[in-house]
């Protein structure tokens, strides 16, 4: 919390979308066993202080790991358990995290290995492995509304699904409906940005596809939006388009820019890149060629050359293309 916020406390608005619940979630919490902030303004107005929210966050920690909300809240509030088991599991001994000040705070809610993130990715984190996918939802729309879609990306959808993944893969197999509604919910929101940005200006497209045997769709989804973002005309094919397929797109819709994404080195092949990059169309005497940029880490290696760009992130990649329509694009997130 910043320290305007620990002085004065935050909504029970703000204090849900931290936490990865919704509000009604907190509202009951305090109905129902008298977990609420120990401040109130104007009336009825809650104002949760940072003690308070340090109580929530064990209620979510607790019933992450399946304890019922009533027996949770009798060990937040120190009554201890009642009855079933007569012990609080051993995960219910250890915080998540300590409050910080600075808006990011190490470890993840419910064992998700997160590390130093915003506290949007903490609340999401939290959401995901409840299932909770309206709350998952809300975030999501949120944060992409309230930081653009670069910052999002990187600081929120791409750290949770990281920590899913190795979650996941270090739990025999555990976590993998998380994992799947997560991605889901990731992919919804980046198409709904993409979807709700202003129309893009009647110029060539950018054409934004996998290559052949690849299916690793979120990284192109994520720049989509951000190219809507910028107001820049886009073409999306999506996983695994085969090269005829890729060869047809490219000379019937005379893009300006091609994005090949590759996740591992086994789907990435230079001499198809190079064909594309070398596709002309066009009336006679003007025909052009496209500029192809060779997204992912199935493209590490050498410089490839040869009017192939290979970028290093999101944002770069948005930078170059917008460089490509020049006062066209509007201005970025900076």
């Amino acid at each position: 919390m910043s320290e305007v916020e620990a002085a004065h406390g935050i909504t029970t608005g703000a204090v849900a979308r931290r936490l990865g619940v919704s509000p009604t979630t907190v509202r009951s919490w305090e109905q129902r066993y008298g977990i609420g902030p120990a401040v109130r303004r104007s009336g009825r107005h809650r104002r949760w202080m940072p003690q308070d929210i340090a109580l929530l966050e064990e209620m979510c920690r607790l019933t992450a790991t399946g304890v019922p909300p009533g027996e949770a809240a009798r060990v937040v509030l120190g009554s201890g358990p009642s009855s079933a088991g007569d012990e609080t599991p051993p995960s219910a001994t250890e915080p998540w995290d300590a409050p910080r000040t600075d808006g990011r705070q190490p470890g993840s809610g419910n064992g998700l290995p997160l590390g130093d993130v915003r506290q949007e990715c903490r609340g999401l984190a939290r959401a995901a492995v409840r299932l909770d996918a309206p709350s998952m939802e809300a975030l999501l729309d949120q944060v992409v509304r309230e930081h653009g879609l670069v910052t999002a990306w990187e600081e929120v959808m791409v750290p949770t699904l990281h920590a899913v993944g190795r979650k996941w893969e270090s739990s025999a197999d555990r976590y993998v409906e998380v994992e799947h509604l997560l991605s889901w919910q990731v992919s919804t929101a980046l198409r709904r940005a993409t979807v709700t940005a202003p129309s893009a200006a009647k110029q060539p497209p950018v054409l934004l596809a996998c290559m052949p045997s690849e299916s690793h769709t979120l990284p192109l989804e994520a720049l989509a939006a951000g190219l809507a973002e910028r107001g820049l005309p886009l073409r999306m094919f999506g996983g695994a388009v085969p090269a005829e397929a890729l060869d047809a797109a490219v000379r019937r819709s005379g893009p300006a820019v091609v994005v090949l994404w590759s996740q591992a080195r086994s789907t990435a092949s230079q001499a198809l890149a190079r064909h594309v990059a070398g596709t002309a169309f066009g009336t006679r005497g003007a025909r052009t060629n496209p500029l192809v940029l060779l997204a992912g880490p199935g493209w590490a290696g050498p410089a490839p050359g040869g009017g192939l760009l290979r970028p290093g992130g999101l944002r770069e990649a948005l930078d170059v293309i917008s460089g490509v329509y020049g006062e066209a694009a509007r201005p970025g997130e900076g």
